[in-house]
């Protein structure tokens, strides 16, 4: 039945276009944004999941962003350590050199205070973005954070790392003036142990004056010093000469401190201070660990160690506080050569400890370069992976788009026959 109301061919036509020209809208829309997801209408999962990741990766670009101002905080801070090793190395040999006789001290003072002066400068200027690990003035804020990741877990709850980094034992400056609790390398006063043996037996020498009138006339004893092999310590009448005493004679405790002084010196031992105590016994002191040997004399006039203060039998070194200073209060302008001898171990002992914060920030260093590499990776990760959920094939969408084109143009032909159909029955009435 051929009717003029219902054109079944051209709806059915017109169904088919329309379809056509739906499906080519989507084409052209993937083409137009490059994506297959772009909407939740997509597809409600894919664009859910990719929604999410992409707000984590616009986090991780925000830890990307901490990482560099923590590295650069990190960086500041150690290369002000470095700076400041080298400075420690300075003082470190003005003290020697003061040691020697004939040296300015006061001029040596100068230089010092002016290498003191330079530590401060470089504490307070190792910061990055108002951030000052080496000079913390009243601060008592020494847990530092650098944020370094996030994770979302399978409950979807988001969580933030750190890493963390105790500046406590890296400082080299505080302000316990200011508020204080606890100084730092440099300005904390580092406290030096003694290390002294005593005789124990009283020295004769001012009462029965003792020669070395035979050159066959010998004393020894031996002395250890940490973990070196024991030295032989020998006093011989050329001891006595090469000590200042005008004859081969001790006569006092003075002469009898010279002796062992010069005795030391000959064995090729140093740090080790000799002193005579009010009740005529012999005092020796350091800084340095060290142990006494068995004391023995020889000869034909009779010496024995005893009337020199010094024991047959060895005796026990004692430990104590010796006196303690910090870096930045050396002044050695009226200083003796043990008080310098001290300050050089203090400044060892402040060396020691700012080598160990820069190997701390060393390691930190490290761990932050390896976290900003992968969290970079891990961004890349993340966008291929949201790229492969909701990202347009460009090469297929670009066939289907021709293709579909065409199927527009034989849709539009096939309406355009379906429409013609009916103009055909007016031929019939004429």
């Amino acid at each position: 039945m051929t009717s003029i109301n219902t054109n079944t061919s051209a709806m059915t036509a017109l169904q088919s276009l329309q379809s056509i020209n739906n499906a080519l809208d989507t084409t052209q829309g993937r083409i137009s944004t490059g994506y297959r997801v772009a909407d939740a209408k997509d597809n409600a999962a894919y664009w859910s999941i990719a929604t999410t990741m992409r707000s984590d990766n616009n986090a991780l670009s925000a830890v990307a962003d901490s990482l560099g101002i923590g590295a650069a905080t990190v960086d500041a801070a150690y290369t002000g350590l470095d700076s400041a090793k080298d400075m420690l190395d300075t003082i470190k040999a003005k003290l020697t050199t003061a040691t020697s006789d004939g040296v300015d001290k006061a001029k040596v003072q100068s230089e010092i205070t002016a290498l003191q002066g330079q530590l401060q400068t470089i504490a307070e200027s190792a910061s990055f973005s108002g951030q000052n690990w080496l000079s913390t003035g009243s601060s008592t804020a020494f847990n530092k954070e650098i944020v370094s990741s996030i994770a979302r877990d399978a409950t979807g709850s988001l969580t933030v790392g750190s890493i963390a980094v105790d500046i406590t034992d890296i400082r080299l400056f505080g302000d316990v003036a200011s508020g204080g609790i606890q100084e730092g390398i440099l300005d904390k006063t580092i406290d030096l142990t003694t290390y002294t043996n005593n005789s124990g037996v009283a020295a004769t020498v001012e009462t029965s004056a003792v020669s070395f009138a035979n050159a066959n006339d010998l004393v020894t004893f031996s002395v250890k010093q940490g973990g070196a092999a024991a030295k032989t310590v020998e006093i011989t009448d050329q001891t006595l000469l090469d000590a200042g005493l005008t004859d081969t004679t001790i006569r006092s405790n003075a002469d009898l401190a010279a002796v062992l002084t010069q005795a030391l010196k000959d064995a090729d031992i140093i740090g080790i201070d000799v002193s005579i105590n009010a009740t005529d016994n012999v005092v020796l002191a350091s800084t340095d660990t060290f142990s006494l040997g068995d004391a023995a004399a020889s000869g034909t006039t009779g010496i024995t160690a005893a009337s020199l203060g010094l024991a047959a039998t060895a005796t026990a070194t004692s430990t104590a506080s010796a006196d303690a200073t910090s870096v930045m209060d050396i002044d050695i302008a009226t200083a003796s050569v043990t008080d310098i001898k001290n300050f050089i171990k203090v400044v060892d002992e402040a060396l020691s400890q700012v080598t160990s914060a820069a190997s701390s920030l060393g390691a930190i260093q490290n761990r932050v370069e390896m976290q900003t590499d992968f969290v970079s990776k891990l961004m890349d990760t993340v966008s291929e992976g949201v790229g492969t959920l909701v990202d347009a094939d460009m090469t297929e969408e670009s066939t289907r788009l021709k293709a579909l084109q065409t199927q527009q143009q034989l849709g539009v032909q096939a309406l355009s026959i379906a429409n013609s159909s009916s103009e055909s029955l007016l031929s019939l009435f004429r």
